[in-house]
């Protein structure tokens, strides 16, 4: 039996959608039928097929509520968000300062919370409530220097995804997806050349970095019928994860 995920006439949001792994999220969607909105703060000059734009800085609380509502009012519902807009630069946190920390946590926690309680007030008046996706990070599950406060952020991201799944049921489902190393236009930038890149990953279980689109597919079936009983879960989506240091040490690592 094939199964597939017909979204036909639903309204889908995504925070930074309209590249990197935002970009394989909102074309996953676009391939089920849906109709994405993109939500960032720079504008994008060519659409993608099957989707409209907002510009919107997801850390401005009353410009996020105000472009939930924009959404509505032009398509007459809201059946997802994906709260994928997120990231943080290298920045040791003893040398980083007040204002710095403040921003990383509204771009990946007070941000996608503030999200949240927009596309949930609109959930809750629906016959057919909706689903909510955070795009979590493996940084919430380890250690992070040098993004420490961002791993935190994430932490927190997957502590709201549990709560809100108990608090926002039956009406509304949230889960996470914890994402490990993608490869996207930016990946160069944040990890160096080829020869560097193929050297991170040989450290990944299954070989490679992830491509957006297989975020995209992991996002797609969380918000989907087909996940209609799956509800405060923290789906890891990281190629089995990182090998512990000690394995290279004694030699029998990747």
């Amino acid at each position: 039996m094939t199964v597939s995920i017909d979204l036909s006439g639903r309204v889908v949001l995504v925070t930074g959608g309209s590249r990197g792994i935002g970009l394989g999220i909102t074309r996953a969607y676009v391939a089920a039928g849906a109709h994405v909105v993109t939500l960032a703060r720079s504008a994008v000059e060519v659409l993608e097929p099957g989707t409209s734009h907002v510009q919107c800085d997801v850390r401005d609380p009353e410009s996020v509520r105000a472009s939930v509502d924009a959404v509505v009012a032009e398509h007459g519902r809201l059946d997802v968000l994906v709260n994928n807009a997120g990231g943080a630069p290298y920045a040791l946190a003893a040398d980083a300062s007040p204002r710095f920390h403040d921003k990383v946590l509204g771009l990946n926690l007070t941000g996608p919370l503030v999200a949240m309680q927009a596309a949930n007030a609109v959930m809750q008046r629906q016959e057919h409530g909706g689903a909510i996706v955070n795009i979590s990070s493996i940084s919430a599950l380890r250690p992070s220097p040098g993004t420490a406060v961002y791993g935190a952020a994430k932490a927190g991201l997957d502590s709201l995804t549990r709560s809100l799944a108990m608090e926002w049921a039956p009406k509304v489902r949230v889960n996470a997806i914890n994402v490990g190393l993608c490869r996207t236009e930016l990946t160069g930038e944040h990890y160096g050349s080829d020869d560097s890149v193929a050297a991170i990953e040989r450290t990944i279980p299954l070989g490679r970095m992830a491509r957006p689109e297989e975020v995209g597919h992991v996002a797609l079936f969380l918000g989907s019928d087909l996940a209609s009983y799956v509800s405060g879960a923290s789906v890891a989506c990281h190629g089995g994860g990182e090998p512990p240091i000690f394995l290279s040490v004694v030699g029998t690592g990747s």
